[in-house]
């Protein structure tokens, strides 16, 4: 079955202008190729010295292009971080695309749609902007192909992600440029229990957390999830090589990311580094010198008009991101932008489980600013459940072999602080020294030593959220309570 295009009919967003950033409108215009793993931690791949698998695509593309050492995500679920990428805009601006499984504002604009009203064919495959609904359509929602491999591949969903690739190919016009969004649904979960085994993988290649205790259970788990990883890489480097055989790769911007960290307990949905920091490459023969390796803090909002801009066209008046088109023509490495040393990060609701009396599905707000040196974490309504009521489930957490083991301990176990490091309540305030504790283990927030750091974070990150209109900060906040759900209660 081949691959169908975006229709990109939807009511309300027809109506889409673009300005040329330039006066010279007949230059060839590159392809754009956006690649997103569902739910990978940055330190599983190589180019960031992981080590339990291979992922020998996304390594050759930092070798050859650039490497980026500090990408944020903006909010570390599906559905909110890909409305951030799709539209270029911070998730508190974007109403209820902020929340999981939410109804897509139709005003807010999807750079594919602006491209393809400039003359480029567009498409996608796998998961793309989900899960949510969106009026008249969504160019992210729903794959037009699901071709699947055969077997001896035994993964769980082993989605053809390159064939539909190469089947969008297929159907280009050889005079347009392509936008093309491949959105693997791995690593997310089910797994197949032990594939590592098949893998032939040993639990000794396990890098566990120090937030997990450290057992067969934990590792297992953390290896199934770390081969499901090499699937998506796998469909990255086929769908380069694709490009490479059909001679479209030179003319073509590759990036390449995931939406947010892996789905565990304290990762996934949750504002601590691994859940946010996500891997980022990106490649683009003659303009990106390879080999580089960037510094700067770029956010998911600054995707879009970095396409934008990439395209020849100034970023729509609706994307509050700032393109990094800069950085990938620079010839430097390292820090290059003096401007781009912080980003802010946040939450709304995500999945429920986090009910008042009344039975209303509750939100866990958290705002977030994160610097070259210190994460500070503002819980606006610590007296709520970070990742769903116990009594409810904890559904703000993906089932897993890691989430039972640490669901199964008890008050009094001496591995019960890993209970509560996961799902427990929190303080107001969190402060972490990321370099010297990346996992965010030791909480600074009631050091003395650190008041200073603390009050300065805090208006900074307050005074840059009111500039953007934050509900949260506006005294708005509770209407994200009141958006609908779309999922399973």
């Amino acid at each position: 079955m081949k691959l169908k295009v975006f229709v990109l009919l939807a009511a309300g967003l027809m109506q889409m202008t673009v300005v040329q950033a330039d006066s010279d409108v007949t230059r060839e215009r590159p392809n754009i190729l956006f690649c997103i793993a569902d739910d990978a931690s940055m330190n599983t791949f190589g180019a960031y010295s992981g080590t339990m698998v291979q992922t020998p695509a996304f390594d050759r593309l930092a070798e050859s292009g650039v490497l980026f050492r500090n990408a944020y995500n903006c909010n570390p679920k599906c559905a909110p971080a890909r409305a951030c990428l799709v539209t270029g805009r911070y998730s508190w601006q974007l109403e209820e695309a902020c929340n999981h499984w939410p109804h897509f504002p139709a005003k807010f604009k999807f750079y594919p749609y602006l491209l393809q009203e400039v003359g480029y064919f567009a498409g996608f495959t796998g998961k793309g902007w989900a899960p949510g609904t969106c009026d008249g359509g969504n160019p992210a929602g729903k794959a037009y192909s699901q071709k699947k491999l055969k077997p001896p591949y035994k993964f769980i969903k082993n989605i053809n992600y390159a064939g539909n690739f190469a089947g969008f190919l297929d159907e280009k016009p050889d005079d347009q440029p392509f936008c093309f969004w491949l959105g693997t649904s791995e690593p997310h979960r089910p797994y197949e229990k032990g594939i590592w085994k098949k893998e032939g993988l040993k639990l000794s290649d396990a890098v566990v957390p120090p937030f997990y205790p450290d057992n067969d259970t934990i590792r297992g788990d953390i290896l199934d999830y770390a081969v499901e990883v090499t699937w998506f890489d796998r469909h990255v480097g086929l769908a380069v090589e694709e490009l490479e055989k059909r001679e479209l790769l030179e003319n073509t911007l590759i990036i390449v990311t995931s939406d947010h960290g892996m789905p565990f307990p304290r990762v996934k949905g949750q504002l601590y580094e691994e859940g946010f920091h996500v891997p980022m490459v990106a490649y683009w023969q003659g303009v990106i010198q390879p080999g580089r390796v960037i510094e700067d803090f770029v956010s998911f909002p600054d995707v879009a008009p970095t396409f934008m801009e990439a395209v020849g066209l100034q970023p729509d008046p609706q994307m509050t991101g700032k393109s990094f088109l800069d950085l990938l023509r620079s010839s430097k490495s390292g820090w290059i932008d003096p401007s781009r040393d912080h980003v802010l990060l946040g939450k709304e609701r995500h999945d429920v489980g986090r009910e008042n009396e009344e039975g209303k599905n509750l939100a866990y707000p958290v705002r977030v600013i994160r610097t070259k040196e210190f994460l500070y974490v503002f819980n606006i309504k610590p007296d709520r459940w970070p990742a769903g009521n116990p009594e409810l489930g904890l559904k703000n957490c993906d089932n897993s072999p890691t989430k039972s083991y640490l669901t199964a301990l008890k008050p009094g176990d001496p591995e019960y602080r890993f209970y509560e490091m996961s799902f427990g309540l929190r303080p107001e305030e969190e402060l972490y020294q990321i370099q010297k504790d990346p996992h965010c283990m030791v909480n600074l927030a009631g050091s003395p030593e650190f008041k200073e750091v603390k009050t300065r974070l805090r208006k900074q990150m307050t005074a840059e959220l009111i500039a953007q209109k934050d509900p949260r900060m506006l005294g708005q906040g509770d209407i994200f309570d009141r958006y609908p759900y779309g999922g399973r209660k």
